[in-house]
């Protein structure tokens, strides 16, 4: 069975301040010419469809388009909801757009129940694990503490449970939307952290033939049978070096893998570009980035006047402009965000008490503020499912 795996479309995101709605339309279209072309015998799409739980109007409308063709197709596709999703509106009329073959798995309890499609081999169950908010699925898996390796851990073990009861032979995928121990992050990946923990380790797929995962925005191999699609376009400039793409996987009868990378039209290249800004302007090895997004950051030690329109007479795409002076670690002037690059929001607090007191947080303490910090999060994810 040929299956086609993407994930991570975030239909109406905009890139910096670019309308990305026609380039997601572009990759629809290539979607299902794929799907077309390459004889794909189902499609599997591992989250975060939309970028908001309310989406714009022209997201929905595309999203509907993308439905109407895949169904047109007569090839079916499996859905989950991610973490930027409302899993109870992407599930709306999930029972009705099940008959055309778009089949909508957002509800966890229903992790176990698959949608179990046939080849000249026998029978592949799709299994969907929408995206689980520990605080939220933690009561409904019956474990003890939230935490991402708990629930999908359990929600795993049911998936097992009921493949077990099934014909021998019968091969499994398991669409997931998580972050996976060793999966490269980038900057457009909303944070998911729990008790200072983000990541559960690859293992908890053991069993099943293939894990289409989703949420991380970077293409990439966890292990031969667990695999990120990536977003099938960039959202940030942490993914200037990425290759954007989608999985097309040969499942073969005995379960064994084949995959190729299936490029996505990008359209236009990103760059990130760093110099005074005198000699950005005059590098004529730059010139292959005029036509680029860009994301300048300027290292003139006093700003200079007019930055941005002088960079766009050169590079008319430049979307983001960064001012990092070259100066030595100890000047004064270094700035806060600076000292701050790379850590985080709990780090950023046990330094604060630290500088305070004269001493940084116990064990205890620390424990207070991971506390304090997930509820700050859950909440957040509280108001987007009520929203």
């Amino acid at each position: 069975m040929r299956l086609l795996h993407t994930s991570d479309w975030h239909l109406g995101r905009s890139f910096h301040r670019v309308n990305m709605l026609d380039a997601q339309a572009a990759f629809i279209g290539h979607l299902v010419a794929t799907v077309r072309e390459r004889a794909v015998d189902a499609v599997v799409v591992s989250g975060d469809v939309y970028d908001r739980a309310v989406p714009p109007l022209a997201a929905v409308e595309l999203f509907d388009d993308a439905l109407h063709r895949l169904a047109d197709l007569g090839v079916p596709t499996v859905m989950i909801s991610g973490n930027h999703d409302s899993a109870r509106r992407l599930g709306v009329g999930a029972g009705l757009i099940d008959r055309a073959g778009i089949h909508l798995r957002t509800d966890p309890s229903a992790c176990a129940e698959p949608v179990v499609l046939a080849d000249d081999h026998g029978d592949v169950a799709f299994y969907g694990l929408p995206y689980l908010e520990p605080a939220l699925v933690k009561d409904e898996f019956g474990v003890a503490k939230a935490g991402h390796e708990a629930v999908i851990g359990a929600a795993m073990d049911r998936v097992r449970a009921d493949l077990a009861t099934r014909a021998r032979g019968t091969r499994s995928v398991v669409l997931a939307h998580a972050f996976v121990t060793g999966g490269e992050a980038s900057d457009s990946e909303r944070d998911i952290t729990i008790g200072g923990v983000a990541a559960v380790p690859s293992g908890v797929f053991d069993g099943v033939d293939y894990a289409a995962l989703g949420h991380l925005h970077g293409s990439q191999t966890i292990a031969p049978r667990v695999r990120y699609s990536g977003s099938p376009l960039p959202y940030s400039f942490s993914e200037t070096d990425h290759r954007k793409s989608m999985w097309l996987v040969d499942l073969g009868p005995d379960g064994g893998i084949e995959a190729e990378r299936v490029d996505c039209p990008v359209p236009r290249p990103l760059a990130r570009i760093r110099g005074t800004l005198d000699a950005l302007l005059d590098d004529a090895d730059l010139a292959r980035h005029e036509e680029a997004w860009v994301e300048a950051t300027l290292t003139d030690a006093v700003r200079p006047d007019d930055p941005m329109a002088r960079l766009c007479e050169r590079f008319p795409h430049t979307l983001s402009l960064v001012f990092d002076p070259d100066r030595a670690p100890d000047d004064p002037d270094v700035s806060y965000a600076k000292r701050l690059q790379g850590r985080s929001d709990q780090q950023i607090a046990e330094d604060f008490v630290t500088h305070v007191r004269g001493a940084g947080p116990d064990e205890e303490e620390q424990a207070v503020l991971r506390s304090a910090f997930d509820a700050v999060r859950t909440d957040d994810t509280l108001r987007e499912v009520a929203r």
